[in-house]
C-alpha cells in the first residue's frame, strides 16, 4: 500500500522512517511530511466546497484507499484544521481506509463570519451551526464512500461528533472520541460566571469579540505550554501556520467561549448518551488542561457501549504526543477499527 501512494523511488528512500502503521518516526519527521507525505496525499486527495449550514462554504478533502475496508471521518477541534491530521490520514490510508475530513467553520479554508478583525480568532454564532455542517457532509459526500464509516474526532470535534451520534442512529459504526471537549476548562473560574460574561458581550454587540486576556497570532507557540508532547510535529504545524495565515487560529470570540459552555448541558441531557448506538472509545489524557475529565467520565457512563482510557504521558493533543505515547495509542484506535 505505501508504495502504491509514494512511488517506488520515494518510498525506498523513507522505508526506514515509519513504523508498522504508517506514523512517522520523529527523528525525520517534518522532512518525512514535507518531502513524502504531503505529495502522497496531494496525488490522493479530492476537494470539494459543500454548502454548510446557512449555505456558507465547508471545504472537505477525501482520500480513497485501495481496497477499501471502511472510511473514516476526521473531525478536527477548535483553532485546528484538517491538514494538521495529515500524519493520521496517510496511517489510515495505509491501512485500508478512506478518508474524509474538512475544515470546521470559521477555520482553515471555510467560511469565516464577515467582519472579524483577523483570521486568528474563531467565532461561531451558535454550536449547532457545527453540527449542522457535519450533518450535511455526511448525507452529502459520505454517503457516496465505502461502508462503514467511522469517525475520528478530536476536542470540539468531539462535542460535534457526539451531539450528531445522539441524535442520528445507524449512521456510524464505531467512534473514536480524542480528548472530547465535553466540558471546557475555566481555569478555576465558575462556568456560569464565563457565560454570564459572554452573555454580556452578547447584548453589547460584541460577540465576535475578543476577550481582553488572548493577542492575535503573532508567531510560533511556545512548545513548552503547547497542548503537544511531540517537539517534532509541534515544529511542523507551526512551520504550516507560519506560511498560511488561514491555519492561525489561536483564540475564542466571546461568541465561541459562550456557546463552548452551554454545548455541556446539550451533550449530557437526559437521556442524550442513551442515544448513541454504536461502540464508543473515548480517551482522555492524562496532563490535558484544556478540557475537564469528570464531564468526559459522566459522558461515556451513559452510552451503552461506551469506555473510557486515561493516555499517560498525554496532553489534550494525543495524536501529537511523542512516540512512545502516539504510536501504542493509535495502533489501539485501528485495532478498535478492525475488529
Amino acid at each position: 500500500m505505501t508504495e502504491q501512494l509514494m512511488g517506488g523511488a520515494a518510498v525506498r528512500e523513507a522505508a526506514g522512517r515509519f513504523n508498522a502503521d504508517g506514523l512517522i518516526l520523529s527523528d525525520h519527521f517534518g522532512e518525512t511530511m514535507n518531502e513524502c507525505v504531503l505529495p502522497a496525499l496531494a496525488e490522493k486527495r479530492v476537494v470539494t466546497t459543500v454548502k454548510g449550514f446557512g449555505n456558507k462554504p465547508i471545504v472537505c478533502d477525501r482520500f480513497d484507499a485501495e481496497n477499501p475496508r471502511g472510511t473514516v471521518v476526521i473531525v478536527h477541534g477548535f483553532t485546528e484544521s484538517a491538514v494538521k491530521f495529515s500524519e493520521l490520514t496517510w496511517s489510515l490510508l495505509r491501512n485500508g481506509f478512506s478518508v474524509l475530513a474538512y475544515d470546521q467553520r470559521g477555520h482553515g479554508r471555510s467560511w469565516r463570519r464577515e467582519g472579524l478583525p483577523d483570521m486568528s480568532l474563531t467565532h461561531v454564532d451558535d454550536f449547532e451551526e457545527y453540527v449542522r455542517d457535519f450533518e450535511i457532509i455526511c448525507a452529502g459526500l459520505l454517503a457516496d464512500m465505502p461502508r462503514p464509516y467511522f469517525v475520528f474526532a478530536h476536542s470540539m470535534g468531539g462535542a460535534v461528533a457526539s451531539l450528531f451520534l445522539e441524535r442520528h442512529q445507524g449512521v456510524f459504526a464505531k467512534a473514536a472520541l480524542c480528548a472530547p471537549m465535553i466540558a471546557p476548562n475555566t481555569y478555576g473560574i465558575p462556568a456560569g460566571l464565563v457565560k454570564l460574561l459572554c452573555d454580556g458581550a452578547k447584548l453589547l454587540g460584541k460577540s465576535t469579540g475578543r476577550p481582553s486576556m488572548s493577542k492575535p497570532y503573532s508567531g510560533p507557540e511556545d512548545f513548552e505550554t503547547s497542548c503537544a508532547t511531540g517537539r517534532e510535529r509541534f515544529a511542523w504545524y507551526e512551520g504550516v501556520k507560519a506560511g498560511h495565515p488561514e491555519y492561525r487560529n489561536c483564540n475564542p470570540s466571546f461568541g465561541w467561549t459562550r456557546e463552548a459552555i452551554r454545548v455541556t448541558g446539550k451533550l449530557l441531557a437526559p437521556g442524550a448518551p442513551e442515544k448513541i448506538d454504536c461502540p464508543v472509545r473515548l480517551y482522555s489524557a492524562e496532563l490535558d488542561h484544556s478540557v475537564m475529565p469528570e464531564p468526559q467520565q459522566r459522558f461515556i457512563q451513559r452510552v451503552k457501549d461506551g469506555k473510557r482510557a486515561l493516555v499517560r504521558g498525554a496532553k489534550h493533543e494525543i495524536y501529537r504526543s511523542a512516540d512512545d505515547v502516539l504510536f501504542p495509542w493509535w495502533h489501539e484506535i485501528l485495532e478498535f477499527y478492525m475488529n
